[in-house]
């Protein structure tokens, strides 16, 4: 029989508040195989960890069971502490208190019942309980960044500086992402593209930094330590070896009336064409969809004046496998499509535009060269409404319910920039509530309120109608006046939700990431590891796990990178013993257990048995990869024969705790 230790926290009075600790520890001391038990105000201290390596030392205790906060908390700590005295650490259960009890009791009798009943579960679990041994596995000393913006830029970069290899694979043609399209950046109003392209330069010219432009990662297989990663390169049709990025033949192309993206359709590129000035690789691309001769076989002028002879009609799609021992994902977010929103007349007139491709008409190398400019009648407009919260913080169903934490401030700086380049032009803002956060975020929205003259009003915009003059008919409230207001405006600005890019959900199913509701990643605990997915190896950097800005997305880039480093820099990874084992003797070879597996850890082959007749029967049955397997439990639920069991979570010590509580 075991001889079990049973250790009560207090957990302050987060515990203590709703259940009689002492009480439990008493209760479960009359348990069977029970030779101390104990309560002390925090068991995780270094003293109360003190005092369960002492007891296992002094009784000889063979199970350890630690009443306290979820397992997902300090299950590490109390292990680390029993196996530092010899207890094989799998040989300790935490009975959840906390979270699964005094948190949702109120009653201190009911609380104090309820977690005596949950320590006699993880008691009778620990009677079955056996030690477990970690296997290992090594690493491949290579890193891989999905996404090119600049969390992913600031990732790579930082991973390539502790002298580890990195891949960036990013969707567009070049790198930068979204920062690329700003013009000034809060609160400091410093040129985005000043800072953001001299990293650009740099990951192009680090020896340890690869970059796969317009590619994508189409799958994803193995685990951590041991990634192998399929990415489609996809065709430019321009050999990117030979373009030397002069431009020839974008200045020749005839297809002139492409919607440019870049400039999110307020202009028009050519066919071939180099998204911005700064790009990198600074490579052509031509776009399948609008080119005569990729089309119909008409036309080839870009071939004609290349000078470098880059351009190759007939180049196709590559699908490239590389392996890594780290995954970060950097994939960024886009603004919400307005589709929902039609009171704010964003697609009846031209002139409603988004915070967005606001910054593409004041920007320097915009559409407009940074003149802001009305895109119906090219005027200078000298009434301006901001609307704030478009999409964000909405309960209709329309939009998102979360903040999205960056509008009050990018628009208050398009309020300041606007009232300083032209000071003849009214600008309102129409907001719900300011929220700025920040280092120097407050001063900054009250210079463009006490500096600027910008009129921010507390309310909600209720119609826009564009009218006859072009001008756009305003309807709003003013809250602290109590006022309806009709403001005949010349531009309207909305600051839209943003939401992650839409290749998250599809990557997350490839990476068997965490994701929540709104389709961001979620990191592995909000606290103490907040850009690490659930998923051994996979880290997270920017605004795919959340809203952010710049200057905290380079900071969770480093966080990511770093973690990155301390994976990358061990030899072998210690893996998960709880994990998938097969009864070979019971298995039926029904592949029940290989269909739901997420991480492809089954597979099937032939064994002989000998029968007792001495024939011998050759018999299909599950093998599991255990360095694959991540102990998810799936195929248990799903073999019909009951072949399939989990190490450390077994049927039998499930049940076991079934009848304990049922007891």
């Amino acid at each position: 029989m075991q001889r079990i230790g049973v250790f009560v926290c207090h957990c302050g009075t987060n515990i203590a508040g709703t259940v009689d600790v002492h009480a439990v520890a008493e209760a479960l001391k009359m348990e069977p195989g029970v030779v101390f038990s104990i309560d002390y105000q925090y068991m995780c201290s270094e003293a109360g960890q003190n005092i369960v390596k002492d007891a296992i030392k002094e009784h000889k205790l063979t199970g350890v069971v630690i009443c306290s906060c979820s397992p997902r908390m300090h299950e590490g700590t109390f292990r680390k502490a029993a196996a530092s005295v010899g207890l094989n650490p799998y040989m300790v259960e935490i009975a959840n208190i906390r979270e699964q009890c005094s948190w949702i009791h109120k009653d201190k009798q009911t609380g104090t019942e309820k977690a005596i009943i949950l320590g006699k579960a993880a008691i009778a679990k620990v009677h079955l309980n056996a030690p477990l041994t970690a296997g290992t596995s090594p690493v491949t000393k290579r890193a891989l960044v999905i996404g090119g913006g600049i969390a992913g830029i600031q990732t790579a970069l930082d991973i390539a500086d502790a002298g580890f290899e990195v891949d960036i694979v990013e969707k567009n043609p070049t790198i930068g992402g979204k920062m690329t399209q700003i013009d000034k950046t809060f609160p400091t109003l410093d040129c985005a593209a000043c800072i953001l392209t001299p990293k650009m330069v740099d990951c192009a010219q680090n020896d340890k930094i690869k970059i796969y432009s317009y590619s994508e990662v189409t799958d994803v297989k193995g685990f951590v330590g041991n990634f192998t990663v399929t990415i489609k390169k996809k065709a430019r049709y321009v050999d990117e070896t030979k373009c030397t990025g002069c431009g020839d033949c974008t200045e020749k192309c005839p297809m002139k009336k492409v919607p440019n993206e870049f400039n999110l359709g307020l202009d028009t590129r050519r066919a071939i064409y180099i998204p911005f000035a700064q790009a990198v690789p600074k490579v052509a691309t031509i776009d399948p969809d609008y080119c005569n001769m990729i089309k119909n076989g008409k036309c080839g002028l870009c071939a004609r004046v290349c000078g470098a002879g880059a351009i190759d009609y007939k180049q196709q799609d590559q699908l490239i496998e590389e392996k890594y021992g780290a995954i970060v994902v950097a994939t960024g977010f886009n603004p919400i499509k307005l589709d929902n929103f039609d009171e704010f007349a964003y697609s009846q007139s031209p002139d409603v535009v988004t915070s967005l491709e606001f910054e593409r008409l004041t920007n320097a190398a915009g559409p407009t060269a940074g003149t802001l400019l009305r895109p119906s009648d090219g005027k200078h407009p000298h009434t301006i409404v901001f609307v704030q919260c478009v999409g964000s913080r909405d309960t209709s169903g329309c939009g998102k319910p979360y903040c999205s934490k960056i509008c009050c401030m990018y628009t208050a700086k398009h309020a300041m920039l606007t009232r300083e380049k032209y000071p003849d032009t009214d600008v309102y803002v129409f907001y719900i509530d300011v929220r700025t956060p920040g280092k120097n975020f407050d001063e900054f929205y009250r210079r463009a309120v006490e500096q600027y003259g910008v009129h921010y009003i507390k309310g909600m915009v209720g119609k826009v109608a564009p009218q006859a003059d072009g001008t756009l008919k305003v309807q709003a409230s003013d809250l602290i006046s109590n006022e309806q207001l009709h403001i005949d405006a010349d531009m309207v600005v909305l600051a839209t939700a943003i939401e992650p890019d839409k290749s998250a959900r599809s990557l997350g199913t490839m990476l068997t990431a965490s994701m929540d509701t709104n389709d961001f990643f979620t990191e592995a605990h909000p606290k103490l590891r907040p850009v690490e997915s659930p998923t051994a190896g996979v880290f997270l950097s920017g605004a795919c796990q959340g809203p952010k800005d710049i200057p905290e997305t380079v900071a969770q880039a480093g966080a990511a990178a770093s973690k990155v480093i301390g994976l990358l820099v061990k030899d072998q990874l210690t893996g998960n013993p709880c994990v998938a084992q097969s009864n070979e003797l019971m298995c039926n070879g029904c592949s029940a257990c290989e269909k739901v597996c997420p991480y492809g850890a089954i597979t099937y082959m032939d064994k002989e048995f000998k029968m007792p007749d001495r024939t011998v029967a050759i018999r299909r049955v599950a093998s599991v990869n255990e360095a694959v397997c991540q102990g998810c439990g799936a195929c248990t639920v799903a073999c019909p024969s009951g072949a399939m069991d989990l190490k450390g979570f077994s049927n039998s010590q499930i049940m076991a705790e079934v009848d304990a509580i049922c007891k």
